[in-house]
């Protein structure tokens, strides 16, 4: 079974779940505002939840800038809008910080929290923090060997292994002998998945560190890199800003290396269009960030629970030359 196939069968479940609940939801005449933006334009119109009013936070690992979060962020939105939530969203990338966000949201006494737990040892006091004061809380995005260990009830994400190896595969597959994966942010387990999976079907595979907040210095570094070793025969990036970053790099240092990278945006989408960057790996940040609210409204109105104890994979999927014109306009609209 390809990734493609296993990844869209087990997410399949749940996308025809959201389709469901959107489709007899919205937020009418809610306010926008910056905690919250609902409306018919994030759910299409219909009524809000009968239910009452929750409030939960979500809190990321968020890089001001990074255009994957706003899918992330949208995607919540639109949950909240159709949920009758008060959502409040606050994100940090720096470890502590997040930590520190997290407490801030369980001395506030929100009715849940939805986290990514892409440190797990620096968010684990917070998180308990959470469970003892019985506050739910589920993970999503990154932490998917963690999530049980810190007490999280539910998780929604990709299994970034597996997606690192099929990467990996079909690199290898393509004939390609020197990967270079770059990882933009120390200490993700999400991102040291990713790239451990590459390098487990194409042993070749040279990891390479740049500090993500910096795009300047994530075009120096690796075209530095190219430069100084032309063997490298493929750039494998772990976020679209990475991946348009590369373009210059490569660019820059006269390389015939090919790109590829996770996650999508709608300048990535135009690059895979115009025949520039191979493909992206999608994890589906929209709906990653929909049904970590709705999966905390069904547990905090029904008791619930979505996955049965197992994560709610939302990808990998690939997205390439073959599916690009079905996907641009999402892509487009933040959606995908």
């Amino acid at each position: 079974m390809t990734i493609r196939t296993k990844a869209l069968s087990v997410t399949a479940v749940a996308v025809a779940a959201a389709l469901a609940l959107t489709a007899c939801s919205s937020g009418g005449g809610a306010q926008q505002t910056q905690t919250q933006a609902t409306g018919s334009a994030a759910t299409g119109g219909g009524a809000v939840a009968d239910t009452p009013r929750l409030t939960i936070a979500m809190v990321t690992h968020e890089t001001p800038g990074d255009t994957f979060w706003d899918k992330i962020r949208k995607g919540a939105e639109a949950a909240a809008a159709k949920d009758n939530v008060d959502l409040k969203y606050s994100n940090d990338p720096s470890a502590p910080a997040q930590a520190t966000l997290i407490q801030n949201a369980v001395d506030s006494k929100v009715d849940g929290i939805a986290s990514t737990l892409v440190t797990p040892d620096a968010l684990a006091p917070a998180v308990k923090a959470a469970t003892t004061a019985g506050i739910p809380v589920v993970g999503f995005n990154s932490g998917i060997d963690q999530w049980k260990e810190l007490g999280a009830l539910m998780y929604f994400g990709s299994d970034e292994t597996l997606a690192g190896q099929t990467v990996g595969q079909r690199i290898a597959d393509e004939g390609g002998k020197h990967p270079l994966c770059v990882i933009q942010a120390a200490g993700s387990v999400a991102l040291e998945a990713r790239c451990a999976g590459v390098k487990a079907k194409a042993p070749g595979t040279e990891n390479l560190q740049v500090d993500g907040t910096n795009d300047g210095a994530v075009v120096s570094t690796i075209q530095a890199k190219l430069q100084q070793d032309p063997s490298i025969d493929y750039v494998v990036t772990l976020g679209a800003p990475i991946a348009l970053d590369t373009l210059q790099s490569v660019s820059s240092a006269n390389s015939t290396a090919k790109i590829v990278t996770f996650d999508l945006n709608a300048d990535v989408a135009k690059n895979i269009k115009d025949g520039k960057i191979l493909f992206s790996v999608d994890q589906q940040p929209f709906l990653q960030g929909y049904l970590a609210i709705d999966g905390l409204w069904l547990y905090l109105t029904n008791k619930n629970d979505i996955g049965g104890g197992k994560p709610v994979l939302t990808g990998p999927s690939f997205v390439d030359s073959s599916n690009i014109d079905a996907i641009l306009e999402y892509a487009k609209n933040n959606t995908r």
